[in-house]
């Protein structure tokens, strides 16, 4: 790995999908990056713009007077990046990600197109076939505290959802040590609006969403296939979770509270050690991982503009459940710092380069 003293050339990057709240993100975050050279940010909706025009905020940045948005195409992203970001709707991005990872472009995808393993779930959660089968065995789930090593030398990264994030980073440390039964695992997660994505959708209108909090996709939210998946694999079976999401009127955050039943040996006061100890052995190095513990619970304002998650635990003595909560920026953790994070493992710089704490 690059320490922080080396200048390595910088990577040519491109963002396909640059106008969204995520690929927003994405070119603030890059931007800024020291060993990222943005050289592509595509945008149908202003092709011909300049970032300036777009996004105003982001006009005195280094280099900002030389990028405009324009129309995607495979080749001009091949010619000029060597790792591409794809903030685009699911279905979509697929058609992006194969020319893409065939032309030798590494690709790191936010959309849910590469998430999921089995193809036959995808269509469930999904409502519509697959569009690149053939690459899901190619693509690395991007939960980088999971996933680094494989992330390293990938071609195609699949960064997970939001929800799923502030859902399998408390849980899966509890999981692999046998500390938990994931099939009692209820989960209810509280999202700002920014989560719904940039549009004009009569629900997410500011006197819609505005003094009203209400629950959506309930019983069969999509991120709810992820979560299953990556819950299943550390418990060596399958499993099925309860997950039901909130809207809230706020613009960013996520804040996360799950209920589970521990097993035997993790029941009680002595129990409550054992999960102590297996969060913080699988996080206590983790740049981006606050553990609470006992001390404290998690709070959106604490993580709001950062790639942290905080984390916290503890155990109901009346009902005998484990409670776990964590809070994250659904824009960052749970989406455009995630995927930087990725982007350091895979080029090998130093994971929090170019990123907040």
């Amino acid at each position: 790995m690059l320490s922080e003293a080396q200048s390595p050339k910088p990577v040519r990057v491109a963002i396909v999908g640059a106008s969204g709240y995520s690929g927003e993100e994405l070119v603030k975050l890059l931007m800024l990056h020291p060993l990222v050279q943005l050289t592509v940010l595509t945008s149908r909706q202003y092709d011909g713009r300049s970032l300036g025009e777009v996004f105003p905020r982001f006009a005195g940045l280094p280099g900002a007077s030389n990028l405009r948005f324009q129309s995607p195409e495979i080749q001009a992203i091949l010619d000029q990046a060597e790792v591409a970001f794809l903030a685009l709707p699911h279905g979509v991005a697929a058609e992006f990600a194969e020319p893409l990872v065939a032309g030798g472009c590494q690709v790191i995808d936010l959309s849910a197109d590469f998430r999921i393993h089995d193809p036959e779930v995808y269509q469930q959660f999904y409502g519509a076939a697959h569009p690149a089968p053939e690459l899901l065995a190619k693509a690395v789930y991007g939960l980088p505290e999971w996933r680094r090593e494989a992330i390293a030398s990938a071609s195609l990264i699949a960064s997970p959802g939001c929800y799923p994030t502030s859902i399998l980073l408390p849980s899966l440390p509890l999981i692999r040590d046998q500390l938990i039964q994931p099939s009692t695992l209820v989960a209810n997660s509280l999202s700002g609006v920014s989560g719904a994505g940039r549009k004009a959708d009569l629900p997410y209108l500011f006197v819609e969403c505005n003094e009203s909090v209400r629950p959506y996709g309930v019983t069969m939210h999509r991120h709810l296939a992820e979560i299953e998946q990556e819950i299943s694999l550390a418990a060596g079976s399958d499993t099925v979770v309860q997950f039901t999401p909130h809207l809230i009127p706020v613009n960013r955050g996520i804040l996360t509270t799950m209920s589970v039943a521990p097993t035997q040996q993790a029941a009680g006061q002595d129990g409550l050690k054992l999960i102590e100890r297996s969060l913080r052995e699988a996080y206590q190095s983790e740049p981006f991982v606050r553990l609470l513990g006992q001390e404290s619970l998690p709070d959106t304002k604490h993580v709001v503009g950062t790639n942290q998650i905080e984390i916290a635990w503890r155990l109901d003595a009346r009902s005998g459940r484990l409670m776990l909560m964590s809070a994250e920026d659904n824009l960052l953790k749970g989406a455009g710092g995630q995927a930087v994070q990725s982007l350091n493992i895979l080029r090998g710089f130093p994971e929090t380069m170019g990123l907040l704490f």
